[in-house]
């Protein structure tokens, strides 16, 4: 059963188009992610599925609610989290739940025990007397995911839920995404590191409000045209510099200190590349293939694209 669908959904903004035809099926009880870089048009398309920005064009429909038209119904059935969450920064963690509570019209019988079942579920208990400003970024994700969640929605939106936080709040962060998933909840959640797109049941990769493809990570990772060839040398931004001018047939990336090739001849691009790098005097640490992540895919994807949008 979907909990979301959508098919060929649009959106303009005069002439610029930031959403284009998106077609979109997401399961039941699964965590979708929506990936791709800022201006791609992720939040145009969650605030399309939540039933705040009506579509130019196209349909979609949200645990059976069509977001133009049943928006104010849906509502009661979602939790959204935007990227700049509306919390209130002179009331404490209790009081800004219990603001939300008074929002979605959460019956006072249910408010306690819900209340307190978030703060223990989101490690906020021994802070539910502080004042929301003075807590950490990883803290006012998580009490903004307690605040979205204290109507029990059916299918939970978070657009960029991590942005700007540490390392360790985001991995506390996707842990609780992994319970409330085990409790049935739905999650669609937008991001820009490709590193937690790997956390995703399926995903779809985003760019100027086109999709680029859909699926399991590793399905995803099945799109990139060719081989993957790690390369380590002693002077990492000149060597991609110089792969990108002189190596044909080829898309090179700079991922810190190493960089990528992805080649359909391998063999051959990789005999090239040791000869480039040889002539210019860099010193060669290794070269080897390895399997491509998420970021190398979308990298290699969109420079296909770009090439056959080039030779129309």
């Amino acid at each position: 059963m979907s909990a979301i669908h959508a098919t060929g959904l649009r959106r303009t903004f005069g002439a610029t188009v930031a959403v284009d035809t998106l077609d979109l099926d997401v399961a039941a009880g699964e965590i979708f992610g929506l990936v791709g870089p800022d201006g791609a048009g992720k939040t145009t398309t969650m605030r399309m599925l939540t039933g705040i920005l009506p579509p130019t064009a196209g349909t979609a429909e949200v645990v059976g609610f069509d977001v133009r038209h049943d928006s104010e119904h849906l509502k009661e059935h979602i939790g959204y989290m935007s990227q700049r969450f509306g919390l209130y920064p002179d009331l404490t963690v209790a009081e800004n739940i219990g603001f939300y509570a008074d929002i979605y019209s959460v019956p006072a019988a249910e408010r306690a025990a819900r209340t307190e079942r978030l703060l223990g579920f989101s490690n906020l208990t021994p802070f539910k007397q502080r004042l929301a400003g003075n807590l950490s970024g990883g803290m006012k994700q998580k009490l903004g995911l307690a605040c979205a969640l204290i109507h029990t929605p059916r299918v939970l939106f978070l657009d960029e839920p991590t942005n700007g936080v540490d390392p360790v709040s985001r991995r506390d962060f996707w842990r609780i995404l992994y319970q409330l998933v085990r409790d049935g909840v739905t999650i669609f959640v937008s991001t820009s590191y490709l590193d937690e797109a790997e956390r995703c049941n399926r995903l779809a990769l985003l760019h100027q409000g086109r999709l680029l493809g859909v699926g399991t990570p590793d399905e995803v990772k099945q799109m990139m045209p060719g081989s993957l060839l790690e390369v380590r040398t002693s002077e990492p931004r000149r060597t991609a510099a110089l792969l990108r001018e002189q190596l044909d047939g080829a898309t090179v990336g700079l991922f810190g200190d190493r960089v990528h090739l992805v080649t359909k001849e391998p063999a051959r691009a990789g005999a090239r590349a040791r000869e480039l790098i040889a002539a210019a005097g860099f010193e060669l640490l290794s070269l080897r293939p390895i399997e491509p992540s998420l970021e190398d895919v979308f990298v290699s994807v969109l420079a296909q694209q770009q090439e056959v949008a080039g030779a129309r």
